[in-house]
């Protein structure tokens, strides 16, 4: 099994006093300690338009991180595929490859908020053949021939033969299967067990119906985590979980907001219990039992992202929490 940290955001949490600069020094310095604690990768996440200022460019931090690095892959969880020019992605997407010497994962995704495409000018319902058209350009602009669609060939050519990976996050089944059908990797969320359990047959149908090598295909996932050595590790890291996962609806509301976030509502009970459902949180044997549930389902190593990156939390508290699964729950399970 392999552990990744994530997912950066840069989100500016209400009432931090730190500016937007320092939360991107922050966030390389961070990065520098996933690898010297020993993660085997780190992980940045997009989005656009957004009050708390979501980080809306991925490739240039994960070229800062590579500047900063030296052996840790660095990838993106995910770049809103959509939304780019495909050649432009696969040239950047290839410069971080060579600056990180072949340490680079491209993982897409497909979007879905409104105001995103719209501002982009990009139309929503495009959204599944500008995936599928980008993996195509990509791959065809880090082999040896053109982009036949464009007739261009796209140099320099990435650090590694044939380019980075490429990982597709998805949730339903037709998504799930595609990403089996195009990509070298799955990136998995808001799961249990249960539900993992069912995707993961539905990729490994669509891999052996299109004759591929399991093997050569990686199963990831990233899990909301927090590990603690305290009985308060929920307290710990409660209000930070409530204001990422209450984002996600607010940015449905957001358009054209120009203050800067507001605090989430007040946390009722109910809310409460149905977030501490979703995240694997507690001492290092717990959350080292938990994720163990996923590997048992898998049959095979995967790829376990810990979203263990919680915007508003005192940074002694972050790196605590980072050097305790590191140095706990990860040897647990290797």
């Amino acid at each position: 099994m392999q552990f990744g940290f994530g997912l950066i955001t840069c989100q500016k949490y209400p009432g931090d006093a730190r500016d937007f600069a320092q939360l991107y020094a922050d966030a390389l310095d961070l990065a520098a300690e996933a690898e010297r604690l020993g993660f085997d990768s780190v992980w940045v996440s997009e989005h656009h338009f957004v009050d708390d200022g979501y980080m809306p460019s991925l490739l240039p931090v994960c070229a800062a991180i590579a500047a900063r690095t030296r052996k840790i892959t660095i990838g993106t969880g995910l770049v809103l595929a959509p939304l780019y020019e495909p050649i432009r992605l696969a040239e950047d997407a290839a410069t971080v490859d060579l600056l990180s010497n072949g340490r680079f994962v491209l993982g897409l995704g497909l979007g879905w908020r409104p105001e995103e495409f719209e501002g982009l000018q990009v139309p929503l319902s495009e959204r599944a053949a500008r995936l599928r058209e980008t993996v195509t350009v990509c791959h065809q602009a880090w082999g040896g021939g053109l982009v036949e669609s464009r007739n261009v060939a796209v140099t320099p050519k990435p650090s590694r033969p044939g380019g980075p990976p490429i990982w597709v996050g998805a949730l339903a089944e037709p998504a799930v299967r595609r990403a089996a059908r195009i990509a070298d990797g799955w990136m998995a969320t808001r799961i249990t067990p249960e539900s993992y359990a069912e995707q993961v047959r539905w990729a490994r149908e669509e891999l052996d119906r299109t004759g591929r090598n399991r093997s050569e295909f990686t199963f990831s996932m990233h899990v909301p985590t927090f590990a603690w050595e305290e009985e308060d590790a929920w307290e710990r890291v409660r209000d930070s979980f409530n204001f990422v996962e209450w984002k996600y609806t607010d940015m449905l509301d957001a358009r054209a907001r120009t203050s800067p976030s507001a605090q989430p509502p007040t946390l009722t009970p109910e809310r409460e219990q149905m977030l501490k459902a979703q995240m694997l949180v507690g001492s290092p044997e717990r959350v080292a039992e938990e994720i163990s549930q996923f590997q048992a389902v898998a049959e095979n190593d995967i790829h376990y992202i810990a979203r263990l990156y919680w915007p508003g939390m005192d940074p002694a508290a972050q790196r605590e929490a980072m050097a305790c699964f590191a140095e706990r729950v990860m040897p647990l399970l290797s």
